[in-house]
């Protein structure tokens, strides 16, 4: 097969109305594949073992997982079909300058590795909500819990239908075949196999959008004349962008709206949800979680690269060869798909190859989230009010949890399918509700004033400012009924490694008046809605505790502190130290997993169902490797 510098598939000028890509057999059986391979990974997972499983094993993995598949699993959760289409399709229309999103990687790793994971981890914890009872009570962790459950079942039917409608657009696929294959595949393997299962398809699945990715990248660099004239061409064409240090957060993409407030995206993906914690805390020590979330960072920076080399080969390539009238007239979300098809027509299997790919992405995203919502259901809805469940009710009850979600997904992408402009608005609330439970999570973790009703409140007063802006951004554009200009708008798919946020956020073009006012603030750029947001949840939640007293007369429970602030006090001179009212006491972050259940016999800590420890007081001696300090609530 040559692969060389050839003509374009169509000649300029002709009629192109209707050009149409279809798939060889070689095509579907590399797509058949990709599906049995899946299956058969689910469920040999289910069959070895079977009736000897654990609720332990089905959802958590026994706790055993090494770091690589942790690591690998951790790529492919939000590295669905969206961010495929959506990523060659930002640098196609605007150039390079989303590329440095990859800036935010490091701070957006580099703190869950060593802030979050050491403290769910050291509580050993199964869903990340338990947290939120053990640092504040029951009534906030069912608030977070069904915040999250919300959050994904909005998105599940969304991200199973939207690459299936643009695979059926560009490819003639059969739209509700590939809704119903992905997702009846998925539930099965999700349901039966639990939590390994989803980690060892990832793992395939991730290999397989590698390979597709590269295939495109290499097929197409060839057929355009190589890397180098890619790069040449973009660069004539003002494609390659340079460092835009513009502080203004109203505007799209500059380097601090990339690099700094796509760290909040980062943690809200990294840090705190659940689909994530859960594959942390299914490794088999907390040094091996770590190592997993190190070995994000060169794969999240590899995938945006090939992606980003996607979309400068697709400009060059359609430099070359126009796009055709139906092409120019589609959904930027469907630009990929034309370009693979064109570029690998007469390569049978390649078209194949790339449709598992994409489909790869779909099925890693929903298998996850199948397999977190039955995890956050049975552990923070389901168990506390029914401890007397036996071992055998209980896995039977998350299996059917977790065919239950599936059915729901089925049912989402349905009424997705209903939805016409409200769509946008649905694929929105994913990336709304991220900042609020980061904030959330935060409050907690950083705070030990904070309390239970200065979390709820904040927990409401951040959902209610995400819904607003974000609402409020997607209405005022649909009513102005005006064209996106391609400098300041975001596609149907806003374009992300992380599927997390698709917002479109209209920023004023060149040639028009910035708006005044609430048009203002809706104008802010999507990046900053998870800063934005968690913010308000911690202010507004630190004010509600002060108001209402603090921790006074509630127990504290230590561990589940990250004391950074005392702990950047205790770099200032003693005299300022003193201002600030600080005690000084002991506590051991340091133990290892080994001694945990240790010492939740002698009371360190319980379980998340019993009552927290208290807060030592003053004077009180602990065993520990390193003195660290919390505010005293005078302080406040």
């Amino acid at each position: 097969m040559s692969v060389g510098v050839d003509t374009c598939p169509w000649l300029p000028g002709t009629d192109t109305d209707t050009v149409t890509s279809t798939f060889s057999l070689v095509d579907y059986v590399v797509f058949v594949l990709l599906l049995v391979f899946s299956l058969a990974i689910g469920l040999y997972h289910a069959l070895r073992g079977w009736g000897q499983h654990t609720v332990g094993q089905l959802l958590m993995a026994d706790r055993k997982m090494s770091c690589l598949p942790v690591a690998l699993s951790l790529l492919a959760t939000f590295q669905s079909a969206v961010a495929i289409l959506g990523v060659p399709s930002e640098i196609y229309r605007f150039g390079t300058q989303y590329w440095f999103l990859g800036c935010s990687y490091f701070l957006g790793l580099l703190i869950p590795a060593h802030v979050f994971i050491p403290v769910f981890y050291r509580l050993h914890l199964t869903s990340a909500y338990e947290y939120l009872e053990l640092r504040f009570n029951k009534a906030v962790r069912v608030c977070g819990t069904v915040t999250f459950i919300f959050q994904m079942v909005i998105y599940m039917g969304v991200v199973l239908y939207a690459p299936s409608l643009a695979l059926n657009a560009v490819t003639g696929f059969d739209l509700w075949l590939s809704v119903l294959t992905i997702g009846i595949v998925c539930t099965v393997y999700t349901a039966l196999g639990g939590l390994k299962a989803v980690i060892w398809t990832d793992v395939f699945q991730t290999l397989v959008m590698f390979l597709g990715q590269l295939v495109v990248i290499i097929v197409g660099s060839r057929k355009v004349g190589g890397m180098v004239h890619v790069w040449e061409v973009a660069s004539k064409h003002g494609r390659i962008s340079g460092i835009e240090l513009d502080p203004d957060p109203f505007v799209r993409h500059t380097f601090w709206t990339l690099a700094f407030g796509g760290v909040f995206m980062m943690l809200s993906l990294y840090g705190v949800n659940q689909a994530q914690v859960q594959r942390y805390l299914s490794s088999r020590t907390e040094k091996a979680a770590v190592l997993s979330c190190y070995a994000v960072f060169p794969c999240q920076q590899v995938v945006l690269c090939m992606s980003c080399l996607i979309g400068l080969v697709m400009f060059v390539y359609y430099q070359k060869c126009p796009m055709s009238t139906q092409q120019a007239q589609a959904a930027p979300d469907q630009f990929v798909l034309y370009f693979v098809m064109d570029l690998l027509k007469g390569l049978p299997g390649l078209p194949g190859l790339f449709v598992a790919c994409l489909f790869s992405g779909s099925l890693s995203t929903i298998s996850s989230a199948f397999n977190s919502l039955a995890t956050v259901t049975m552990e923070d809805l389901i168990r506390p009010w029914f401890p007397q469940f036996s071992e055998v009710q209980a896995i039977m009850l998350s299996r059917i949890l977790a065919f239950g979600y599936g059915l729901l997904c089925l049912g989402m992408a349905y009424i997705s399918s209903q939805m016409g402009p409200v769509l946008q608005a649905a694929l929105s609330i994913f990336g709304m509700v991220g900042g609020p439970l980061l904030g959330l999570f935060c409050l907690g973790m950083f705070f030990p004033c904070a309390n239970p009703p200065g979390a709820i409140v904040g927990l409401l007063a951040g959902l209610i400012m995400a819904f607003w802006i974000g609402i409020g951004s997607i209405v005022t554009n649909m009513a102005s009924g005006m064209a996106p200009s391609p400098s300041n708008t975001s596609s149907f798919f806003l374009p992300s490694n992380l599927t997390t946020v698709t917002m479109t956020t209209l920023m004023p073009s060149t040639t028009l008046s910035k708006p005044t006012g609430l048009k203002r603030l809706y104008s802010l750029s999507y990046l900053w809605y998870s800063a934005h947001n968690s913010t308000t949840v911690i202010v507004v939640g630190l004010i509600v505790s002060l108001l209402t007293g603090g921790m006074r007369g509630r127990t504290l429970n230590p561990r589940t502190i990250y004391p950074v602030l005392p702990r950047l006090l205790a770099l200032l001179p003693l005299s300022c130290q003193k201002r600030f009212h600080c005690i000084s006491y002991s506590q051991d972050l340091s133990a290892d997993t080994a001694e945990f259940p240790e010492k939740m016999s002698n009371g360190m800590l319980k379980n998340s169902r019993d009552e927290a420890v208290a807060v030592p007081e003053e004077g009180s001696a602990h065993q520990g490797n390193s003195p660290t300090f919390i505010l005293q609530e005078t302080s406040l």
